[in-house]
């Protein structure tokens, strides 16, 4: 932590803010805590970011001003009320904030702004090979070898358990696999309120196997769903055994046909079904996108 307290004059205090803000900021993100020895908000504010700086500090820097003994720069930035915190980054003051924050409300401050800043060297070239290695896998899945894919995946995993696209996209590999049991594992541990496209995508993948439910004779299923028609439980079935064939269209008709019939049946179990089917393929997903025109219109018409 550098600090200009005790700068020994006005030229020196300004050579100080340039050499330990505004060129530092160009690799990392420097916070300036504008403050005074009178000033009670600033001593519950000023550990609070010497907290934050020593949690991360090959990103994050604290300058701190006393502006009775840095007056010219307090003027500068236009000082009216202390604590007063600028974020720099890039040479270029970015944002900051008056008065003393929370401890999470810091933490907030920082994160967001730390998302803009330069990783370090060690960092960014980990961070490349992370990339290299996810678009390598992602290069194995395109070309149908999942178990390469997996292998890298998995290494990734392992190594990088916070990470909750890439555990993400392990399980999608595994489900590929065939491999349902062991994609939820990959899953375990990724808190259940997680957004993450793969995430939610896999999930629904693996409720989704729960319920399909492969029959030895699936022509005589479709003979008896004929003869039956009203019969959803027979029709929900044959769904189900289509999908474990992999016929998603055939499911898809299937549990449109119920939903045109009787949208409530068992809860609305249809319907369920081919929302996870959507999750599971992907709401972008051409296949979703045309298949939930088709809902729509069974719904509103």
């Amino acid at each position: 932590m550098a600090s200009l307290a005790t700068a020994a004059s006005e030229k020196a205090s300004i050579e100080a803010f340039r050499r330990d803000v505004i060129d530092a900021s160009k690799t990392m993100l420097v916070l300036v805590d504008f403050w005074a020895e009178w000033c009670g908000p600033c001593k519950t504010l000023t550990p609070m970011l010497e907290r934050a700086v020593a949690a991360n500090p090959d990103r994050v820097a604290l300058v701190k001003i006393d502006v009775d003994k840095n007056q010219t720069l307090a003027s500068q930035f236009r000082i009216q009320s202390i604590p007063t915190v600028y974020a720099f980054l890039g040479g270029q003051p970015v944002d900051g904030f008056q008065g003393a924050l929370g401890e999470r409300e810091l933490k907030a401050f920082i994160d967001r702004l730390l998302a803009g800043a330069p990783l370090p060297a060690a960092e960014a070239d980990a961070e490349a090979e992370i990339t290299a290695m996810l678009e390598a896998a992602e290069q194995a899945n395109a070309a149908g070898a999942h178990e390469d894919a997996a292998a890298m995946l998995g290494t990734l995993a392992r190594e990088l358990p916070e990470r909750e696209n890439i555990a993400g996209k392990f399980a999608l590999t595994l489900l590929a696999l065939g491999q349902t049991d062991v994609a939820a594992q990959a899953l375990a541990a990724v808190p259940a309120e997680s957004k993450d496209g793969d995430v939610v995508r896999a999930r629904a993948a693996i409720a989704l196997a729960a319920e399909a439910v492969p029959v030895d004779d699936l022509a005589g299923l479709l003979a008896d769903v004929a003869a039956h028609p009203d019969d959803h439980q027979k029709r929900f079935d044959l769904a189900g055994a289509l999908l474990a064939k992999g016929d998603r269209d055939g499911a898809a008709d299937a549990l449109l046909a119920i939903i045109a019939a009787d949208r409530q049946w068992n809860d609305a179990a249809a319907r369920t079904t081919l929302l996870k089917m959507f999750e599971a393929t992907g709401l972008d997903d051409p296949w979703s996108i045309r298949t939930r025109a088709r809902l729509r219109s069974v719904l509103f018409s």
